[in-house]
């Protein structure tokens, strides 16, 4: 009998994230993919021992890289040095690598939340009187302020981006594998992020979000765009998840995930180079 391809399924499984239990998203999907797959779990932190044995490394939901900074950046290295294939991809140019992205595609014109990181560019910003500065490398709200006008000027910003509070009705988030769209869950209610509901994307809304996934081209893997509704019916995007997206995925109706399951089989098929 032909052995199964390995996996080394990185999460942290204990991680509190705010409305959210990590634990039953990724003990569901490796449920599924032990099917077609031998499948190993652990934090990044313990991962380097693992890494020769398995076919495969899958980054899933480990939380924010913000906590295990110095692990990161090692496996990063040991990946590279070793060629070994991860999904995803390590190629990402947006939250991968820190939210440093809002500011090239503010710059490019991108329908993004107007995004500086100077107090002398504030004026940029059209002038309001309400900001919301965060972390460059942060996650999950870490760090997070809302400011006034005035306090930005006694604000130590290094490190750190600016950007307008918006006044938005509902944040939409829109899920890809390997590029093409898979299904997109809202948050009805502004205070209730992750309060989530299933989403019927508008052709409109797939064409935003698509420009973003192309503007990134990473060769594989799992991406959220994540958007906020303004008050005038634009989308603006919020941050683009393009390590190790939370999917909401129990959330989804059941041909839903069984769809997005069989997608991201496939897809890992993909990179094993097996055939489906």
């Amino acid at each position: 009998m032909k052995s199964k391809p390995t996996l080394l399924y990185l999460t942290d499984l204990y991680f509190k994230a705010n409305g959210r239990n990590y634990y039953d998203e990724d003990l569901y999907i490796t449920s599924i993919l032990r099917k077609d797959f031998a499948v190993l779990l652990c934090h990044p932190g313990d991962s380097q021992k693992y890494e020769k044995l398995v076919d495969l490394v899958v980054f899933r939901n480990t939380g924010p890289v913000l906590h295990y900074q110095e692990i990161f950046e090692t496996f990063l290295d040991r990946m590279h040095a070793n060629e070994t294939p991860c999904y995803n991809s390590l190629t990402g140019k947006a939250d991968m690598r820190g939210k440093e992205y809002l500011l090239e595609l503010t710059k490019l014109g991108f329908p993004v939340i107007p995004t500086i990181s100077s107090i002398d560019e504030l004026d940029l910003l059209s002038g309001q009187e309400d900001y919301v500065v965060k972390l460059k490398n942060g996650a999950d709200s870490i760090g997070m302020e809302r400011v006034a006008r005035q306090t930005l000027h006694e604000m130590d910003l290094d490190n750190r981006i600016i950007q307008p509070h918006i006044d938005f009705e509902y944040e939409v988030s829109f899920y890809y594998i390997d590029n093409v769209f898979q299904y997109a869950m809202y948050a009805p209610d502004p205070d209730r992020r992750w309060a989530l509901e299933q989403y019927q994307a508008s052709p409109e809304d797939l064409a935003f979000a698509q420009r973003f996934v192309n503007w990134n081209g990473l060769e594989h893997g799992i991406q959220r765009v994540d958007a906020c509704r303004t008050r005038s019916g634009a989308l603006l995007l919020v941050e683009l998840e393009d390590l190790n997206p939370y999917l909401s995925l129990l959330l989804l109706d059941q041909p839903g995930r069984v769809q997005f399951l069989r997608n991201f089989r496939q897809a890992l098929f993909n990179v094993l180079k097996l055939p489906k």
